[in-house]
């Protein structure tokens, strides 16, 4: 079967982008928690152009949490493909690891997005609420297909309501999960 090429947000307005995204549904990996909930990203934009990323879940009551620096891949280009890169382990920067963010869609008002990776390995769908309609969420899974992902790995992520904040659970300080379940190492 012939998948059409995944084709990339252009222009994407970082500005824009920043804040909280809950993840609705993500590909599973074997590092993950089975049981991680209320897991979410927050962006927030440097002065010197790049992005500090903050990922979180929450497992067995406990916070796992980790931070990196995304940037464009090609700084020259208008196409959202971004590098993430975080440090293992997490609280002592000595290997620097770096992997693909690439935008597949995001909406005109910015509220939900796909993000994918060249491998197709993995595959989040992301949203401002905890919540996503299941028309929209549909919308992004047929995206997704399109373009060559195989959709039945895709796993919804539990989402509490209200969503905890961070300093109210203890954290896990092992967090090295992230980087794993990131990158597939």
């Amino acid at each position: 079967m012939a998948t059409k090429e995944m084709e990339v947000v252009k222009g994407l307005d970082l500005q824009r982008y920043m804040g909280r995204w809950y993840e609705i549904a993500s590909f599973p990996s074997t590092f993950q928690p089975k049981n991680g909930v209320n897991t979410r990203a927050t962006y927030t934009l440097r002065d010197d152009g790049t992005v500090n990323v903050l990922n979180e879940t929450w497992s067995d009551g406990k916070r796992g949490y980790i931070e990196g620096t995304a940037y464009k891949a090609d700084p020259s280009s208008d196409e959202a493909k971004l590098k993430v890169k975080f440090y293992v382990p997490p609280f002592l920067p000595i290997i620097p690891v770096t992997g693909d963010y690439w935008v597949l869609y995001i909406d005109d008002d910015y509220q939900y997005a796909l993000i994918g990776q060249p491998s197709r390995r993995y595959l989040w769908v992301l949203c401002r609420q905890t919540q996503m309609d299941e028309e929209i969420y549909n919308q992004l899974v047929k995206k997704a297909e399109d373009v060559g992902y195989d959709v039945k790995k895709l796993h919804k992520t539990p989402q509490f309501d209200p969503p905890p904040e961070g300093d109210e659970a203890p954290n896990d300080t092992k967090g090295i999960w992230w980087i794993k379940s990131i990158f597939g190492k």
